[in-house]
């Protein structure tokens, strides 16, 4: 039976691959086509009504009549529809809202989720993601076992009549077809658990005996769980547990920090492919495990980009796909088929082919440290730790980093807080290769290090084990896709780290 699945399923999947590759050569006619296709879809909304949409016929047109949101502007909108109005921000139906709190707030922000967004964005971007690996790998066997879906905490709660909200994972697993469940590890009744940490161990109770052939989930999550699994079956390494195990799609943090630690966990080679994708819509897949991630332009999402050296000064100009160069920094902002217009979602991206269009994260808009004028975003911290890591053997749990300010005849420097899960055999000679590596990929924060004239030597604080794991507990954010601000340019993560470290 199941064979029969795998077949069926590796040659429907791999029917999209010719028009992806359509899209990939003809991307900015795509998205000029799915910009017209929002603005009449969306003209007799509230917003399309208020902003005239019905008027608008060019790109240039739209841009200067249609505002920048984030997410505040646009909560009066969300609001009504929250509450069961229709026909506010998007024509159809809406009845289920993601759950998001971001990572440097505790804020809950209510992302609107269309039936349009659910169908041609994330399933799309889900069975997209199978598709390219299958094409590449026409023996693979993904259906002939279960998916394990390292999710956050699911519990699904009521707005209004008909109006519901939880965790992407908890709209997205309310909204599958009976198959994904069928194919999908855990049940349903231990997904939607609501205490992540009861949750963890039920799922390790359950799954450890499935047969289990790919993975899903945030990197650090999904090692925990990992680590559960060797624990509770005293296995050497996860392939001895699920032996078929073959795929791991990841997302929401740079993997390359974890990869040493994935391999030593699941001990034998298997295939990880990269995904961005978000509460507010699946935006680019890894096709090819040996390149960076292609940009989707058929998702139902409009994009357009600020050059980061604009953002934060009123009406920067934004680009869209025709305009855009590689290796140059751009805040994301989208306009998508669940009624988000012109949003500013609060990522940074870097183009790094324009024929396919990909592109790789490189951090978040709030997410850096220029205390000094070195300009650090995550992609460099990220970048140097990864290779600190290699150099000494060390194993990073987590980090984060922000600046200590110039007082009397101190000079300023950054600190970092790290937790390793294997500490390096001198902190001294990781902090120096840190701080290399950091000048290596970083010319504004190289100059500030000359001869330590503007800035001082980095400074590491040795974290206990769980430190990090404490400090998401006390802001309620174990699970899901909740994750460790890694820059921050104050001081307020760093000191309530700091303090839970102290004993």
């Amino acid at each position: 039976m199941l064979g029969f699945v795998n077949s069926f399923m590796s040659w429907y999947l791999k029917k999209r691959i010719p028009l992806i590759e359509y899209n990939f050569e003809h991307g900015v006619e795509m998205q000029k086509h799915v910009f017209e296709s929002l603005l009449a879809k969306a003209k007799n909304t509230s917003f399309g009504r208020d902003f005239k949409l019905s008027e608008i016929k060019t790109i240039d047109e739209y841009r200067n009549r249609v505002p920048l949101f984030e997410y505040d502007d646009l909560k009066p909108y969300i609001q009504r529809v929250m509450h069961g109005e229709q026909k506010v921000l998007w024509p159809g139906d809406i009845t289920w809202f993601a759950k998001s709190s971001g990572t440097t707030s505790d804020k809950s922000k209510f992302i609107p989720v269309s039936y349009d967004s659910l169908e041609e964005c994330q399933f799309r971007g889900s069975r997209d993601v199978l598709a390219w690996y299958y094409y590449h790998h026409p023996n693979a066997s993904v259906f002939q076992g279960k998916g394990l879906i390292v999710g956050g905490s699911h519990q699904v709660n009521h707005l209004a009549q008909n109006s519901h909200y939880g965790d992407l994972s908890a709209v997205m697993m309310n909204n599958m077809p009976f198959i994904a469940h069928f194919l999908a590890t855990p049940s349903m009744d231990i997904a939607l658990l609501p205490n992540w940490e009861h949750k963890m161990q039920k799922m390790i109770d359950s799954t450890y005996k499935e047969n289990v052939t790919n993975i899903s989930g945030v990197p650090s999550w999904t090692l925990l769980l990992l680590r559960g699994i060797l624990e509770k079956t005293k296995a050497q390494n996860i392939l001895e547990v699920w032996p078929n195990l073959e795929l791991y799609v990841h997302g929401g943090v740079n993997f390359e920090p974890y990869r040493a630690q994935f391999s030593s966990v699941i001990g034998g080679n298997i295939a990880y492919r990269e995904t961005y994708n978000a509460s507010e819509g699946f935006f680019a897949i890894q096709d090819h495990p040996d390149k960076d991630m292609a940009l989707m332009l058929d998702y139902g999402i409009f994009y357009e980009f600020i050059a980061l050296e604009e953002y934060g000064k009123q009406n920067p100009k934004t680009y869209w796909l025709a305009e855009v160069e590689i290796n140059k920094d751009y805040a994301l902002i989208i306009n998508t088929n669940a009624g988000l217009w012109r949003y500013v979602i609060g990522d940074t991206i870097q183009f790094t082919s324009l024929n396919p269009h990909r592109i790789k994260i490189t951090g978040r808009t709030k997410s850096f440290i220029n205390a000094f004028g070195e300009e650090l975003v995550v992609e460099n911290a990220e970048r140097a730790v990864t290779a600190a890591q290699y150099q000494t053997g060390a194993e990073v749990a987590e980090f984060t980093a922000a600046p200590v300010y110039a007082q009397n005849k101190e000079k300023g420097r950054h600190q970092w807080a790290i937790e390793f899960r294997k500490q390096p055999e001198s902190l001294i000679e990781f902090a120096r290769i840190l701080d290399q590596e950091l000048c290596a990929v970083n010319s504004d924060y190289e100059s500030k290090r000359l001869a330590n004239m503007a800035l001082d030597t980095l400074e590491i604080i040795n974290c206990k084990p769980n430190t990090f794991y404490k400090w998401l507990k006390s802001k309620e954010k174990l699970g899901g896709q909740h994750k460790i601000p890694k820059l921050c340019n104050n001081r307020i993560i760093i000191e309530e780290i700091i303090k839970i470290n102290t004993p």
